[in-house]
Parts: structure tokens; C-alpha cells; sequence
């Protein structure tokens, strides 16, 4: 009887320490995996400002350099398309003002003159080719040659007194404000596509900026689900550890970390650095939210568990 006993308590023993060896081994492994979880947070944690430093690099490059040029050849432009309203608004008047000088010319005496300058040419090459291809005598050859120098004078008479006229000079001016017209459409063709030049290398950067933003979101959730998991292990952790104290009330503790000073001091400092990380982060985040700017669901979390405490 007492040989049965003896051998029962001496089993009972042995599973009692197979028992806490097996708790042990779940301590080591439910802390091993939270600490390589939260060695993972923190390099997400880094990775995301390393990628908020991109960001902000990229918007800076977008507002001091590329928009600043690009609003300043736009600002040119507007003014220059301004300016060339004003050139066609006096074009548009100045041909006005040549239709009413057209009427007012065939109402009067002048009519004969606006279309004679061209009977005057006409009638000089029919003289012309006449003297070319006729077979005439020298008196009727020199006749057709007084006729045609009478001709050339009256048309030099005509051009001086129809440069002085009033229609000449709306003429010139007609000339004037279309070569102008001319210079502003190549000078806007110019510093549109300036503006356009700007514009395209903005857009190029905001595409990196969104590529970005979408990979910081992506981090964003993965280090949630990162954390999620590290609680989940270190719950099992606290768990394991709170039935160890349990089963060994009274008795010598099994569970002996190993160093557990150097372990103790190693798992303070961790802890340390990740709640100097968490407040760096939890204060970031409540100055972009004063500023009213959006928050991401990341640092949403940061301050609503600060809340909560």
C-alpha cells in the first residue's frame, strides 16, 4: 500500500514538474514572439515616418518651386490674354472705322480714286505688252511711252495724296495692331506651354505623393493587425505567467527567467522606447489635429486610447 502510494505521489511529481516545464517553455515562447512583434511595430512605426519625410519633401518641392513657377507664368498669361482683348477690341474698331470710311469715299469724289490706282496698273501693262508684241513705227512707240510715264506720275500723285489720307493712316494702324496681335499669340504660345511644363511636373510628383499615401496606409493596417497580435501574445504571456503563480503558490517558484535581472532591466528599456515612440507619435498627432488637418486611422487610435487612460 504504501509502495503504491509511494509511486503515485512520485508520478504525480513528475507531471506536476512536466506540467510547469511545459508552462515554462509557453512563457518563453508567448514572450519571444510579443517582443519580435513589437520589434516589428517599431520598425513600422520608423518606416512610416520615413515615409511621412517623403511626403512632406514632395509637397514642399510642389509648393516652393514647381506651383510658385507654374502661377507665374499663368499670372503672365493672364495678363498678356488680357492685353490681347484690348488689340482685337481696337482692331474691331479700327475696321469699323474703315467700312465707314469706304461708304463716306463712294459717296463722294474720292470714290474714283480708292479703285482708280488700279485701272492705272492695268492700263500701264496693256501699254507695256502692246509695245512688246506689236509691230509699231517710233512715233506710236514713243507716243505709248509718254502715255505710260504719265500714267507712273499720276500714280506717284494718287500714292502721296492717298498717304496722307485719313484712310492711309487707319490703314497703318490696322497693320500695327495686327503685327502686335501676331507677337502676343506666338509670346502666350510661349509661356503657355511654360505654364504647362510646371503643371505636368506637379502632377508627376503628386502621383508619387498618392504612391505614398497609399503605402503608408497599407502600414497603417498592417501595424494595427501587428499590434493586435503583439496584445494577443502578451495576454497569453500574463495568462501563463498568472497560472504559474497559482500552481506554485506555496511551493518554490519553477519559472525561473534566465538573467531575469538583465531580462527585467532589457524588457524596461524596450518598454521605454516604445512608450517615448507612442508619445513622440500621440503628440504629432494631437498638433495635426488642432491644425484641422485629417488624421490617419493610426494616430485616430493614438489619441483615442489616450483618451481613454
Amino acid at each position: 500500500m504504501n509502495l503504491s502510494m509511494s509511486r503515485a505521489n512520485t508520478n504525480t511529481s513528475q507531471n506536476s514538474k512536466n506540467s510547469f516545464k511545459e508552462l515554462q517553455n509557453q512563457i518563453e515562447e508567448f514572450r519571444q514572439k510579443r517582443d519580435d512583434l513589437n520589434k516589428k511595430t517599431k520598425e513600422y512605426i520608423n518606416e512610416l515616418q520615413e515615409i511621412d519625410v517623403q511626403i512632406e519633401r514632395n509637397l514642399t518641392i510642389i509648393k516652393e518651386d514647381y506651383k510658385k513657377k507654374r502661377d507665374y507664368w499663368n499670372s503672365k498669361v493672364k495678363n498678356l490674354k488680357n492685353k490681347k482683348i484690348e488689340y482685337k477690341n481696337t482692331l474691331d474698331k479700327f475696321n469699323e472705322e474703315k467700312k465707314d470710311l469706304l461708304k463716306e469715299s463712294q459717296k463722294g469724289k474720292e470714290s474714283g480714286k480708292f479703285v482708280s490706282i488700279k485701272q492705272i496698273d492695268k492700263k500701264i501693262e496693256n501699254l507695256e505688252r502692246r509695245i512688246e508684241i506689236e509691230n509699231l513705227d517710233i512715233l506710236e512707240e514713243n507716243a505709248m511711252v509718254d502715255k505710260i510715264r504719265e500714267l507712273a506720275h499720276i500714280k506717284q500723285e494718287f500714292l502721296a495724296e492717298q498717304q496722307n489720307s485719313d484712310f492711309f493712316k487707319l490703314e497703318r494702324k490696322i497693320q500695327i495692331v495686327k503685327l502686335n496681335l501676331n507677337k502676343i499669340y506666338e509670346q502666350l504660345n510661349k509661356w503657355s506651354n511654360k505654364s504647362q511644363d510646371y503643371h505636368a511636373k506637379m502632377q508627376e510628383i503628386y502621383q508619387i505623393v498618392n504612391g505614398l499615401r497609399e503605402k503608408k496606409k497599407t502600414l497603417e493596417e498592417e501595424l494595427i493587425e501587428n499590434k493586435k497580435a503583439a496584445d494577443k501574445y502578451h495576454e497569453k504571456f500574463l495568462r501563463v505567467m498568472s497560472k504559474i503563480k497559482k500552481e506554485s503558490k506555496g511551493k518554490r517558484p519553477v519559472y525561473t527567467p534566465k538573467k531575469p535581472r538583465a531580462l527585467k532591466h532589457q524588457r524596461t528599456i524596450k518598454n521605454e522606447e516604445l512608450e517615448k515612440i507612442k508619445q513622440e507619435k500621440l503628440a504629432a498627432a494631437l498638433e495635426k489635429q488642432k491644425s484641422g488637418k485629417k488624421l490617419n486611422l493610426y494616430e485616430a487610435r493614438l489619441i483615442l486610447e489616450s483618451s481613454k487612460e
